[in-house]
């Protein structure tokens, strides 16, 4: 199972791609308070959609509560690691994954980076750019674990209007 820690989210559309992204892939999503907007479905319906009826979603009170509830593998994506994504190996992992990710302005805490400098990823991008969109980050991480297992359990077929809407479409 994947699962998306975000460790103090402050961008509440950001957050609702975020959810999006973790229906579309089976993924589980886990919030780090403190949070910097509210995460009532009014708050975040417009870019979360109507997909939150669907997300398996956890909120913990702080890091030490989340990890205490969450044994598994974890990979930190921070602008200080050193190794791509695609530099880990995901494809026979047996434990839960946990991908973290830190909040838009500062993200994840130094001193919780500091402890697990061995799993912090970096995506590769120009010199002069410090990091991508948080929302893209994630998708982009998530799919890089997914690809690495084949994207087990998903569909790669239009399952809504079918597999061959085109081919009928005139």
């Amino acid at each position: 199972m994947i699962h998306v820690v975000l460790f103090e989210p402050e961008i509440p559309q950001n957050t609702g791609n975020i959810m999006r992204t973790c229906v579309a892939t089976g993924s589980v999503l886990h919030l780090i308070e403190p949070l910097g907007f509210d995460i009532s479905e009014r708050a975040i319906r417009r870019s979360g959609m109507d997909y939150r009826k669907d997300l398996v979603m956890y909120v913990h009170k702080n890091w030490d509560d989340f990890i205490s509830k969450n044994p598994g593998r974890y990979l930190f994506l921070t602008r200080y690691g050193h190794k791509a994504p695609s530099q880990f190996d995901f494809s026979t992992e047996k434990q839960d994954i946990y991908l973290v990710f830190g909040k838009e302005s500062t993200g994840i805490d130094k001193h919780i980076l500091k402890d697990h400098l061995d799993e912090c990823a970096r995506l590769p991008m120009v010199a002069s750019a410090r990091s991508l969109n948080l929302s893209n980050t994630v998708a982009i991480a998530v799919y890089e674990v997914l690809r690495q297992r084949n994207y087990e359990s998903l569909s790669a077929n239009e399952e809504l209007k079918g597999a061959n809407f085109l081919d009928d479409y005139e």
